[in-house]
């Protein structure tokens, strides 16, 4: 190679001339080969385009057989050149040939060089071509060369990502880049969203790759990581962080990349090949991405995530933008495309223009989802590499219900999801006529349908829905989605405003469910090696009093000349109620010492979530005035599998034998002794569900906000009575492994059921 510094940044320069020329795409392509093969001493330069069916086309060469250009195709992973594009990484070698990868094509005419250096053309992580230099000599290219050949493959990236190389593909053939994707996840939020995506937290665009001042750069780079060190410092010194979480973990691992010499020195390494500061981090970073969808090990993708934040980090120190997005200004029809987000973060952007949430993580039951279901947008979760596939406005089509996305999809795909959009509308206009309609099944039994809530935003969907009340009002969504703790008043004011929204419908208010999965950003986040099983809920409450006595307070005020009900999630013993109910005793002997205004009326109830309680119900419906079954967290204990966790959350199913035998137990049970009981779970927010419910006995279900036209309109055109002669036979049936979801569809199939 002709100087290891000084050949690199003369092609660089040399590239950009040509990349400014007013010539086609062809000419472009030949002129950069010629470059390149001129630069490095190769006899040849070949450029390999990944198409939209996964093949790899020969798109410019100098030395090769030319007329070989846009014939020979290879499939991803045939030959030296589909192992580079495959596994994402440079192949240097000294005798090609004689590799098992080798593949003859006799129309190159390649068969007479022996020495290969393949480099894949890499974006946001992601293979769109490959780069190749060979020689007749067998010789070991450099690392410099090496080094000087993956940063002009970076070059041809944007160049490919741009689709200027479409105006010459053949059709059906064109660069993968801007493909349509299908892309399949797990559901998190019923709904269709059409389009665009905005990026969370956005890539920077570099419209400057290559540098005029080399030591300039390594300047402006080495202020940059200083200045970025310096503010990470800065944060993990905050008040708010010092004692611990899971926020200052992440900032540790940060930190500790920023620290890194290695990662800093291959920054330098790509500077000195003669990219300026910001296109050295992006190329870098694109290569510890491409590493990162290709590990297998938890822990080590995790940490390549880590170092791919601080890389982004970087980025926006370089260029002085600020690393947060605006949120106030989003394009109309935004669909929100995210590695993860809390919940707090959602609720910043503008609702109104808001269609659809993609996420890389997290599952059905994560905070984030909870929010997304209030605010009543499609959402997906668990796409795997979501934030490197997808570029600012592309079209974007999110199915919740079914955990498929679309991105970059072909009119005939829009113009059939568009239709799709527009019969959901017309469903929901004949859900709305069935607002202020009883719920009373074909053979008149009242079903009593209230919605979940936990939020401001959920209080409209009392109105909108018809629904009966709150089921469900989940108090700990208020302490997650602010940045320190709220005060007394804050609880009140939030409380008060429920209780007006509801007007005379009741509202069941559960305390504080927090710990396990739900980590407060300002609390000290304790290791469990089974959080779920661990410090939280009513655990966390009993020991600490103050907690739960200032919430309880907060609570009885808001009600003041109103009924209450109060309920308490996690219990495991009858023992943990009473010790609970006197907390509240207590607090309202308090306010009547104080001469505030006392709720007319307190009832006081509990979740039954931990199975133990089904052997302690006799005892249990001695003491409470209702119970409230939360079916994800008991089908989750019954069955020891981790709701959270995909491997096992879908192995067992929650309309099955032993699950409808306790559910029913428990229905039974409330009923004789004269006590309401309401399910509150997923699974009442399904017509499948609700169907098996309704048919075991229960007569009042809690539903996301969205799931109550559905299941009304099932509810309404159900004969209860068939139902449950179809169902029980099934639950009391000893011959084990009856399919009842699979009876409860045709069922519903025979009755004309929409489910």
């Amino acid at each position: 190679m002709r100087g290891a510094l000084g050949g690199p940044r003369v092609l660089l320069r040399r590239l950009r001339e040509v990349m400014a020329e007013p010539v086609s795409a062809q000419e472009r392509l030949d002129k950069i080969v010629v470059l390149i093969a001129a630069n490095m001493v190769a006899e040849v330069c070949s450029v390999y385009v990944l198409r939209v069916d996964g093949t790899l086309e020969l798109y410019a060469t100098e030395g090769l057989n030319k007329a070989a250009v846009h014939q020979t195709v290879l499939r991803s992973d045939e030959g030296l050149v589909g192992l580079v594009a495959s596994e994402a990484n440079p192949v240097n070698l000294s005798d090609a040939q004689n590799h098992p990868a080798f593949s003859y094509r006799a129309e190159t005419g390649e068969e007479i060089y022996h020495s290969f250096l393949g480099v894949p053309v890499l974006r946001a992580g992601n293979t769109l071509g490959v780069l190749v230099v060979q020689n007749r000599a067998r010789r070991t290219y450099t690392e410099e060369e090496e080094e000087a050949l993956q940063t002009t493959a970076m070059v041809l990236a944007e160049m490919i990502a741009s689709g200027e190389l479409s105006a010459i593909a053949k059709p059906g053939a064109e660069p993968a880049a801007r493909r349509p994707l299908h892309l399949v996840g797990t559901a998190l939020n019923d709904g269709i969203a059409l389009g665009y995506v905005v990026l969370h937290e956005p890539r920077v665009v570099i419209t400057n790759f290559i540098a005029d001042d080399v030591p300039k750069e390594l300047k402006r780079l080495g202020a940059a990581v200083e200045m970025m060190r310096s503010d990470l410092d800065v944060l993990l010194e905050r008040g708010e962080v010092v004692d611990g979480g899971d926020h200052r973990d992440v900032l540790e691992a940060y930190r500790m990349f920023a620290y890194d010499r290695g990662w800093v020195h291959r920054l330098e390494e790509a500077v000195a090949t003669g990219l300026t500061a910001e296109a050295a981090v992006e190329r870098v970073q694109s290569d510890t991405r491409a590493r990162m969808l290709r590990a297998t090990d938890p822990y080590l993708r995790e940490r390549l995530h880590d170092l791919d934040e601080l890389a982004n980090r970087l980025m926006h120190q370089l260029l002085g933008k600020d690393y947060a997005p605006a949120r106030d200004r989003l394009p109309e029809n935004a669909v929100l495309v995210a590695r993860s987000m809390g919940p707090a973060a959602l609720l910043e952007y503008d609702r109104k223009r808001l269609r659809g949430l993609v996420l890389e993580e997290g599952g059905p039951n994560s905070h984030v989802a909870i929010v997304a279901r209030a605010l009543g947008i499609a959402a997906v979760g668990e796409i795997a590499n979501a934030t490197g596939v997808a570029d600012p406005g592309d079209a974007i089509i999110v199915e919740g219900s079914s955990g498929d996305v679309h991105l970059r999809p072909s009119p005939d795909m829009e113009a059939a999801y568009a239709e799709r959009v527009r019969l959901r509308a017309r469903r929901q206009l004949q859900y709305l006529a069935l607002r202020d309609k009883p719920c009373i099944t074909r053979d008149g039994e009242k079903i009593e349908l209230m919605i979940n809530a936990g939020l401001a935003v959920d209080l409209p969907h009392i109105e909108e829905t018809g629904a009966a009340g709150v089921g469900l009002f989940r108090t700990e969504l208020q302490f997650m989605v602010a940045a320190t703790f709220p005060r007394s008043a804050e609880q009140f004011s939030l409380y008060r405003a429920v209780l007006d929204a509801a007007g005379q419908k009741p509202v069941t208010f559960r305390t504080l469910d927090i710990g396990g999965d739900k980590v407060l950003p300002y609390m000290r986040n304790i290791d469990e090696e089974n959080p779920a099983l661990g410090w939280r809920a009513i655990r966390l409450g009993l020991d600490r009093p103050g907690l739960l006595r200032s919430q309880i307070r907060a609570l009885l005020r808001a009600a003041g000349g109103r009924d209450l009900k109060i309920m308490f999630p996690m219990i495991a013993t009858v023992e943990e109620f009473d010790e609970a109910k006197s907390l509240v005793e207590r607090e309202l002997t308090h306010l009547r010492r104080h001469s505030h205004k006392l709720p007319e009326r307190v009832e006081v109830g509990t979740m039954l979530e931990v199975p133990s309680l089904l052997y302690q119900l006799d005892e249990l419906l001695d003491r409470v005035d209702f119970l409230s079954v939360g079916s994800n967290d008991l089908v989750q204990f019954f069955y020891a599998a981790d709701r959270g966790n995909s491997r096992v959350a879908d192995r067992f199913d929650a309309i099955s034998v032993p699950v409808l035998r306790a559910l029913k137990t428990i229905a039974d049970k409330a009923r004789a002794n004269a006590k309401p009981v309401t399910l509150c779970g997923e699974l009442a927010s399904k017509p499948i569900g609700a169907l098996a419910l309704v048919a075991i006995g229960y007569r009042a279900l809690s539903l996301s906000p969205s799931a109550v036209g559905p299941i009304k309109a099932m509810l309404l055109d159900v004969d209860v009575r068939k139902a449950a002669a179809l169902i029980e036979p099934l639950i009391e049936s000893r011959t084990g492994g009856v399919p009842i979801r699979e009876r409860l569809k045709a069922f519903a199939a025979e009755q004309g059921l929409q489910i």
